[in-house]
């Protein structure tokens, strides 16, 4: 019985001994991944490499966030916002070959162009506009539906 138990102790130190080999075999196995491509391939430089590649990537993380938002703030001001209506303001002539051409940026400020076909020629205005209103000159009805079709 004796060794029967001795047999039975060798067999499971033996088993254990192969499992521990095993669980080092694969951690060698990591840390030689971890170092690949590096000169200095002990554990520490990998580390410090690592943790300062990171350091870099935030930064330049947080500065493209930063020029993300810059740029979406800025884009707030370019025109976003086209609307074009054409009608025929006078009974005389045919056919609707005047119109009115608004552009507006993000907060509905811009600029409405008129243009007014006649027979004797065509005239163009300019009207400015704030928020979605005119500033200094009252806005026409097809100026109006120009600037509603933009924010549509």
């Amino acid at each position: 019985m004796s060794s029967n138990f001795t047999l039975f102790i060798f067999s499971i130190i033996f088993l254990w001994l192969f499992i521990i080999l095993l669980l080092l075999w694969s951690a060698l196995s990591h840390y030689n991944k971890l170092g690949q491509g590096l000169k200095d391939k002990n554990f520490k430089s990998i580390i410090e490499n690592f943790l300062k590649d990171m350091d870099i990537a935030k930064k330049d993380i947080d500065n493209l966030k930063l020029y993300c938002d810059k740029i979406q703030r800025d884009s707030l001001l370019h025109i976003q916002k086209i609307g074009l209506v054409r009608f025929n303001p006078f009974k005389d002539t045919g056919g609707d070959q005047s119109f009115i051409l608004s552009l507006v940026d993000a907060n509905d400020t811009g600029v409405v162009i008129s243009g007014l076909y006649a027979r004797s020629g065509t005239r163009w205005y300019a009207k400015r506009v704030v928020k979605g209103k005119s500033v200094g000159h009252e806005l026409s009805d097809e100026e109006k539906m120009a600037l509603k079709e933009a924010k549509s």
